[in-house]
């Protein structure tokens, strides 16, 4: 078993991802590499104030150690002190424009060395979406951009991840999801190492055509400074969910990883206002009523 197939996907995937994006933005991403000194390092690749994405960033990270993070080991205590290694590619995507969903995915390997038996492995990832204006057209076909990257590994793939997405992107102390979901998956192996890397980057390859078609469709869409304003609040649920729930934010810093990296996933800027709610029968409050809720997007 060789770690070395699923890294050149993911430099090809972050290589693939920000020329496209860079087609469709006409700004530059930086490339910033750096080495973590206990072991490893990454390439990320960010874009800030640009006239499409007011940030982006899509990050490549390859880490090891000698010891794996607490986050890590909660659901496999049998693995703590062993040694390890996590490669992944992450990105999240902030346009400007308000009508235009802020996006997230991530597809990871993890490898631990465990002394005495076959290394163990497993897989994670997946993409969800996160609008400020409600569009059942962007739902549909974003939705059916995962169910049709899953199809082909089984029929109980997409039901499954599309409930662990909506399970696992919620703002739990305020009872109300972060998006409309997509899937997730995480600690994935049942497929052995060749069939579970394949599910990894069929998901990988179907983030541009899930997402660039809605950006297409939004990106001229006007907006004012109303929408500039509740994209500032609802982007303020990103930033918590983000450092009060994500394993993968802790996971990021446990493990020793760059902060600026780590962090480039938040907006740059949000607001909070004091038990604030939209107007009744407005499209803000439309996507606290009809969108954030769980629904098969599909049926």
């Amino acid at each position: 078993m060789s770690t070395t197939a699923v890294k050149d996907y993911l430099l090809s995937l972050q290589q693939n991802i920000v020329a496209t994006l860079e087609q469709y933005d006409g700004g530059t991403f930086i490339v910033d590499e750096w080495v973590r000194p206990a072991g490893g390092g990454g390439i990320s690749r960010v874009i800030e104030d640009s006239a499409l994405l007011e940030r982006g960033g899509v990050l490549f990270s390859h880490v090891m150690g000698d010891a794996m993070p607490a986050s890590a080991t909660a659901h496999r205590p049998h693995l703590a002190g062993c040694k390890w290694e996590a490669m992944g590619v992450s990105l999240v995507l902030h346009p400007r424009n308000p009508y235009i969903p802020t996006v997230h995915m991530n597809v990871r390997c993890f490898r631990a060395f465990a002394e005495g038996q076959e290394d163990v492995f497993w897989f994670g990832g997946g993409m969800d979406l996160t609008p400020y204006y409600g569009s059942e057209t962007d739902a549909r076909h974003f939705h059916a951009s995962c169910k049709n990257a899953l199809d082909p590994f089984g029929d109980s793939y997409h039901p499954k991840f599309k409930a662990w997405c909506d399970t696992y992107f919620f703002l739990k102390h305020r009872n109300e999801a972060r998006g409309i979901g997509g899937v997730f998956f995480d600690d994935f192996s049942e497929l052995g190492f060749e069939g579970s890397f394949a599910l990894m980057r069929s998901i990988g390859d179907a983030f541009l055509p899930a997402y660039i078609p809605i950006v297409e469709r939004c990106r001229d869409t006007e907006y004012g400074k109303r929408e500039r304003d509740w994209q500032s609040y609802r982007r303020g649920r990103y930033v918590e969910f983000n450092l009060v729930w994500d394993r993968g934010t802790l996971f990021g810093l446990q493990s020793g990883g760059r902060t600026e990296s780590i962090l480039c996933s938040m907006p740059p800027s949000a607001s909070w206002r004091y038990d604030w709610q939209p107007e009744a029968g407005t499209p803000e409050a439309r996507l606290l009523t009809d969108f954030l809720p769980v629904r098969d997007w599909l049926a």
